[in-house]
């Protein structure tokens, strides 16, 4: 073998063997990585039904809750710090987590179950209303200083 060829063959040596490793992923998705029961439409809409047993925690962030719609009474709490209040939770309600897919929810509900928290399980809000179910459109607040200026 000559020197170019040598060359040819140590360049195409990586490429196939990328291609053979790609060949052999599958395009499943992902396993979720929480442990939390995924609520459906009706579960969740049954657990409403009894609004002073049930303790919705939203953790999305405050500008995909009015992007995205959210539900009338929640307790917003960003996941990085859950544990920094969770004396403010009550212990004696049932617990739905929400995210916009349910995969931050999850891990959540993950979290306080681990803490001794009765969690039924976590909802998408994006998969709920996609499933039928009605979210409540928050329109963004506006400053006093903004509203002064008109």
């Amino acid at each position: 073998m000559n020197r170019w060829t040598t060359l040819a063959l140590g360049a195409l040596l990586p490429i196939a063997a990328f291609a053979q490793t790609a060949a052999t992923q599958t395009t499943e998705p992902a396993e979720p990585t929480f442990q939390a029961h995924v609520l459906t439409r009706e579960e969740f809409d049954a657990l409403q039904a009894k609004p002073k047993s049930l303790l919705i925690i939203d953790v999305r962030r405050p500008d995909e809750i009015t992007a995205i719609g959210g539900f009338g009474v929640y307790l917003n709490i960003q996941p990085a710090d859950l544990d920094a209040h969770l004396d403010l939770i009550p212990r004696e309600r049932t617990i739905v987590t929400v995210s916009n897919h349910a995969n931050r929810a999850g891990r959540v509900a993950d979290v306080l179950v681990r803490h001794g928290f009765k969690v039924a399980g976590a909802l998408g809000a994006q998969n709920y209303e996609a499933a039928g179910g009605t979210l409540t459109r928050i329109a963004p607040r506006v400053p006093a200083a903004a509203t002064a200026q008109r």
